[in-house]
């Protein structure tokens, strides 16, 4: 029969265990499969514990794909070119409306140039305080990565831009030959801006405007990365072409996509936008129902 000093420590013994599961470990990094072949990863911290994971499934998106957008994808694909020869290479910025193909041109990309050693890593916002801990993780590995941070913005009050601002340039260590940073964002400055910020602005002895503190804070950011590519809406003639595209490839016949004009044009109107994703969604949606 178990004394009551016996009870106490089995019982300290199955609290201190429960907690080990959820405390974070000293190291803060879990080992990473690299003999798992995979062109992307996400990174993920849980419980403390950061690790990268393999993505099973990568969108098989290629840059024949993207429609309208050849002055991006030539300077994305020089850029990224440069990238994988170890030439100097910029940070990219890509903005502009939702659906527009921002991020298909990075999966693009990493498809174009995955077989001569191109590795993406998936940060999330909430993530970004791990840049360093990443780009140490990789800077010794033979690789090219690109650390891809995906429809990137930051509301009053969120100070966790400061560490992508010190990771793109500012930090005392420099950023590794081997990595790259490539985000997304429906803003061109990424912080939320104001009318008040306005007011900040102020005409120099030459009559030069120039920005107040908090202007330039916002703006600062932006700045940072090298690159910047913009994406907009399509016209109407340009949506129908790239629904059109996705017909064929998902088996329409010529007679069906000719008959699918009125139901891509009530679709884009239903959605409010004429952008590649949503001719992309009204493809899938035909394509389902017809064929």
């Amino acid at each position: 029969m178990m004394t009551k000093l016996e009870k106490l420590l089995e019982h300290a013994d199955a609290v201190l265990t429960r907690l080990e599961a959820v405390l974070p470990t000293a190291q803060g990094i879990a080992p990473i499969d690299w003999d798992t072949p995979s062109a992307a990863y996400r990174w993920r911290r849980k419980n403390g514990v950061g690790t990268l994971k393999a993505i099973a499934h990568i969108s098989p998106v290629a840059m024949t794909d993207l429609f309208f957008l050849d002055r991006q994808k030539a300077l994305l694909e020089q850029n990224t070119q440069q990238f994988i020869e170890g030439k100097p290479a910029n940070n990219v910025l890509m903005t502009g409306a939702r659906g527009t193909g921002k991020s298909s041109l990075v999966r693009a990309c990493l498809n174009r140039f995955a077989d001569q050693g191109l590795r993406l890593i998936e940060v999330d916002k909430n993530d970004l305080m791990d840049l360093d801990d990443i780009s140490d993780l990789v800077a010794s590995r033979p690789e090219k990565f690109i650390l891809y941070c995906d429809d990137l913005s930051f509301d009053e009050g969120d100070s966790s831009y400061k560490t992508l601002k010190a990771a793109l340039d500012g930090s005392l260590s420099a950023q590794p030959d081997n990595v790259l940073i490539y985000a997304t964002s429906n803003r061109r400055h990424l912080l939320e801006e104001k009318q008040s910020d306005n007011a900040g602005y102020h005409l120099d002895d030459n009559g030069d405007l120039h920005p107040g503190e908090t202007s330039d804070e916002k703006i600062s950011l932006s700045d940072r990365f090298g690159l910047w590519l913009s994406f907009y809406s399509y016209s109407q003639d340009e949506y129908l072409a790239i629904c059109n595209h996705w017909l064929k490839s998902l088996g329409c016949s010529d007679a069906l996509i000719e008959q699918s004009r009125t139901e891509a044009l009530q679709w884009a109107l239903q959605r409010g936008s004429r952008t590649g994703r949503t001719a992309y969604q009204f493809a899938r949606d035909y394509a389902g129902r017809h064929l």
